[in-house]
Order: structure tokens, then sequence, then C-alpha cells
């Protein structure tokens, strides 16, 4: 789904037909301006789709930005200011906070992540924990706070996980199917697997023709016993209870990324608001 159409979307579901409450009182040919006022601390995310609703839904709006995607803002601050109709300033208004709050809230947490490698050559990811639909515009968010972009969908990686391998009867049951599948299918997808254990590792070590291991829950201390392990053969990546606290050490491990899903599913919106001047 591309972004101008989840805007459409967006704006359908919330204008219907018509704002009337702005129609009941107001002059529908009055003119005026508003600015979007930041209320804390945080990396801005989300101008040009403001930009995008504004037009949408009157392209004689005027848009003048002064911040820009991946700026830190402070309380008092001003991102843009608006002009245009005020009908339709009104109607743009909630669609324009929803988007820019939760994508400056994601970006805002993931740059403060993503400070925590500095001097560090891992990456951080993000994962497919993401509101239904809005996965394009979190995905963003993440890229604009500093983090990096996993699989987008089920469609674009191979990520073998426990029930995958569960099902399929075992690891290396698992990695043949993939590879006939692959074959047969002639598709060129990177194939990802995830391991609990040092003796799901090991097999997978014995077993290759992957491209990634994902250490699933491992603390710092066996994910470095873990990579002294893989040495090196195949990429690497941590994910479960990694925190902002503990971050750090994972990354110090030497693994080639960090995959948080509380980068998307469990984030603070930023406080701002859209303001009449």
């Amino acid at each position: 789904m591309t972004i101008d159409y989840l805007i459409e979307l967006a704006i359908r579901e919330d204008l219907g037909d018509g704002d009337h409450t702005s129609l009941a009182t107001g002059p529908a040919s009055a003119k005026g301006k508003a600015q979007l006022l930041l209320k804390e601390k945080g990396i801005l995310a989300g101008m040009d789709i403001a930009n995008s609703v504004f037009k949408k839904i009157d392209r004689d709006t005027i848009f003048q930005p002064f911040k820009k995607d991946g700026s830190l803002v402070r309380n008092g601050e001003v991102a843009f200011e608006v002009e245009g109709k005020i009908i339709s300033l009104l109607a743009a208004e909630r669609l324009v906070l929803n988007f820019m709050q939760r994508m400056s809230g994601i970006a805002t947490y993931t740059n403060i992540l993503v400070r925590k490698l500095e001097g560090l050559n891992t990456k951080l990811l993000d994962t497919r924990k993401t509101t239904p639909l809005l996965r394009e515009v979190e995905k963003q968010a993440v890229r604009i706070g500093g983090g990096y972009n996993h699989r987008f969908g089920l469609f674009d990686m191979i990520m073998i996980k426990d029930n995958h391998i569960d099902f399929a009867g075992g690891i290396r049951q698992a990695i043949d199917a993939t590879t006939i599948y692959l074959k047969k299918t002639n598709k060129d997808l990177k194939i990802e697997i995830e391991v609990r254990n040092f003796r799901e590792l090991s097999e997978v070590l014995e077993t290759g023709g992957i491209n990634r291991i994902m250490l699933d829950n491992f603390s710092p201390h066996d994910l470095k016993k873990a990579l002294e392990l893989i040495n090196g053969k195949f990429e690497t990546e941590a994910s479960g209870g990694i925190t902002l606290e503990n971050i750090r050490s994972y990354a110090e491990t030497g693994v080639d990324y960090i995959s948080v899903g509380a980068l998307t599913h469990q984030i603070k919106s930023l406080d701002m608001s859209l303001k009449a001047v």
C-alpha cells in the first residue's frame, strides 16, 4: 500500500461526507493560519505526510516548513505553518497530528536506542510488529530515527522461526524444504533462521544453507559465545529481552544486528498541537 493511498483512506475514514462541525460554525470561504507547536523534546517525523494531508484535502493550502524530518526539536518550537481555508485546516488537523505524533514517537525512541550503539558496528532493526496498514509509515519513522528496516512483510525474506521448525519436524528439514521451495519457485530470497539455544545453533551450523542466524533470548554472555561458534560464517541478529538498559551490552558482543519490536508497538507519541495564529 502506498503512502498516498493510505492518506486517502485516512481522509475518507475521518471526513466521511464532510466536517459538519466546521461547516456549521464558520463561513466556508474564511481563511486562516495555524502552526504545529512542539510540546516536548524529540525527533520530528512525518512532515511530508502532513503536507500531503493538507494538500489532498485542499490543494490551495500553503504549507511552510520550518523543520525537517529527523530534526531534534524542543518544547515551544514550531515545525511548520499552514495557511488556507479554515474549514480545510480543521478537517486536516487530527489526521496530521495522528500521523506526526506517532511517527515522531517512533523516531524518537529509535534514536535513543541508536545513540546507545554509537561507536559500534551493530545496526538496529525494527520488526513486523506494526499497526495494520500503517507499516510503511512506521518503518519510515524508524529510518528517520536512524534505525534500519527488517523485512517488510512475509513476501520479501524467508524467516524460519520456532513454529516453522516445529511444524517442519526439525531444523534440517525446515532448511532443506526451504531450499527446494526457492529453487522450485525461482525466488531469490535471503534465508534467516531463529535458534533458541546452543543445541539448535549447532544443528544450523552443521546444516548451513542460510544467510543469517537470529539468536533469540540469548544473554549477552551466551551471545558472545554463540558468535565465537558462528565465527563470521553467517550474519547474526540478536532479539528478545533487549531493552534501553542492556542494548549496549548486546551490541558490544559484535553481533551484526539487533531487532527490537518495541520500536513500533510500544511507543509513546510525541506531544504536539496545531494552533491557530
